[in-house]
């Protein structure tokens, strides 16, 4: 056997997009579940450590692995013959695993685009790392918020989705 041939790089990149998808939504579900339920707990003084602090950091490796989800997620899929007919979600190949496959890339797209173009631009403003006035601060966290749950929502049928093309097929 040759070490570093093709099936060695698609092993690479599939765990790799593995351990991405792991942090993104360890991470979504960290905000969702435990950071944003407890702010309203947290005494006022308190406060400013994790909204300069903590919740910078943790949406710096947010988007980042979001980003390195989709990235090796696409590679996975080209090197593995599966890119197109996943991306027509089986409509091209009429082939059940890669509707499944596909139904969770397209979820995951939508997921990442909502981490990328809408709450970090409005978590910056509501971070104070971007000026903002106070009614734009309070505009911009409900619309994160929302974008978040509704992140959190999706990652719910695109893990299954990816599991099942994975052992059902």
């Amino acid at each position: 056997m040759e070490y570093f041939d093709y099936n060695w790089w698609t092993f690479f990149f599939r765990w790799i997009h593995v351990l991405s998808g792991v942090m993104w939504i360890g991470l979504l579900w960290y905000f969702n579940f435990v950071q944003t339920p407890s702010m309203p707990k947290i005494p006022d003084e308190q406060k400013p450590a994790v909204t300069k602090v903590i919740a910078p950091r943790a949406l710096f490796w947010f988007r980042w692995s979001a980003l390195s989800t989709i990235i090796t997620g696409a590679i996975v899929a080209h090197l593995s013959g599966y890119l197109g007919g996943a991306l027509s979600l089986g409509f091209a190949d009429e082939v059940a695993k890669h509707s499944a496959i596909g139904f969770g890339m397209w979820l995951g797209l939508i997921m990442a685009f909502n981490v990328w173009f809408i709450i970090w631009p409005n978590q910056q403003k509501v971070l104070g790392l971007v000026e903002a006035d106070a009614d734009t601060k309070k505009r911009s966290a409900r619309t994160a918020a929302l974008a978040s749950r509704t992140n959190m929502m999706l990652s719910i049928p695109m893990l299954y989705a990816m599991v099942s093309a994975q052992n059902l097929y």
